[in-house]
């Protein structure tokens, strides 16, 4: 893993803004457990044990937090924004030799067959290459192994795509940090109203009616922030682990609104 400066097509991912983000919202908070186990339905908590793996864009570190919590043998955590990688050390530091963080972008890993799981979360849909990176990933990963990824979903978000999508792109996007988290605050009384006084039938929406206002505004200011935001079909991420050369690739709907897919690295 080199120390490299960031390039145009990394910063196009907007790491520094998620980076900010991560600097705000550090606090390991009691539901992220729950959406954990929801973005990687195929393993139980018990599957983890004795793994080696990798977690591609880790953000503050709390997905890798939870893999190891559940046993696996080891992880490296990458990312691109130090304020990102900072947290994430400081989350991740009670697991000492089970855990390295690293600076490093999914397009530039260079481990090679070495991972039995290699996953992404939230990550992959928000950089201008995504199948760049998950043939990195796939490289990474052991015959056998598994690469998984969990991304947004265009079944029941097409509101966000046709109304909030060119308002993040023309406007939020390109304001200070500071500002668009200020902004947050009005968008995420108007979410938390809205959940509190109509009824839901979507599960993500039912999900996030339990949040406290907090956690809400991190989600709502984690979708202001990204100059890139895609959103899948099922058909275009199951053609996406298909183009990385995935096999048994097995896709999950995520609260109705998002796809957790996983395959399996093909054995020679």
């Amino acid at each position: 893993m080199k120390h490299l400066k960031l390039k145009n097509y990394i910063q196009k991912g907007s790491p520094e803004r998620f980076g900010h983000a991560w600097s705000i919202y550090s606090k390991l908070n009691p539901d992220y457990e729950e959406q954990f186990l929801r973005w990687i339905p195929f393993l139980s908590p018990l599957e983890w044990s004795g793994l080696n793996v990798l977690d591609v864009g880790c953000g503050m570190g709390r997905n890798s937090y939870y893999a190891l919590m559940n046993g696996a043998k080891s992880c490296t955590s990458i990312d691109v924004s130090f304020k990102s990688l900072n947290q994430a050390k400081k989350l991740l530091k009670k697991f000492k030799t089970k855990s390295k963080v690293l600076f490093c972008s999914a397009y530039d890993i260079e481990i090679e067959k070495k991972m039995d799981i290699v996953f992404s979360i939230g990550v992959i849909h928000h950089l201008e290459f995504p199948e760049k990176a998950l043939k990195k990933m796939v490289k990474a990963t052991k015959p056998g192994g598994k690469v998984i990824i969990w991304v947004y979903g265009i079944e029941n978000n097409k509101w966000i795509v046709y109304f909030f999508n060119p308002l993040r792109k023309i406007l939020f996007s390109k304001l200070p940090i500071s500002i668009t988290h200020h902004l947050s605050l009005y968008l995420t009384c108007l979410l938390y109203l809205y959940l509190k006084l109509f009824e839901q039938h979507i599960e993500y929406y039912k999900l996030i009616k339990k949040f406290k206002f907090h956690h809400l505004r991190s989600i709502v200011f984690d979708q202001m922030l990204p100059i890139i935001a895609n959103y899948w079909s099922k058909q275009e991420v199951f053609k996406l682990m298909q183009d990385a050369n995935l096999t048994k690739i097995r896709l999950r709907h995520v609260n109705e609104t998002s796809w957790a897919a996983m395959g399996v690295v093909k054995s020679k």
